[in-house]
């Protein structure tokens, strides 16, 4: 009885699918870190044009 629970192969799939979704969610949350910091320095040099813009119209 004991051996046969050790030799089952049942729930090796669920462990594999797990590990796939962890690698998968630490791929997205590392794609998502690097996308954040470009669309910050988009930001900011939107930023310091319309800053610039709006000073020398005043």
């Amino acid at each position: 009885m004991c051996w046969q629970r050790l030799l089952d192969s049942g729930g090796q799939d669920l462990i594999e699918y797990s590990l796939i979704l962890a690698l998968v969610c630490l791929l997205g949350a590392a794609a998502l870190m690097s996308v954040g910091q470009d669309v910050s320095a988009i930001w900011s040099i939107v930023n310091s044009r319309l800053f610039e813009a709006a000073s020398t119209e005043s």
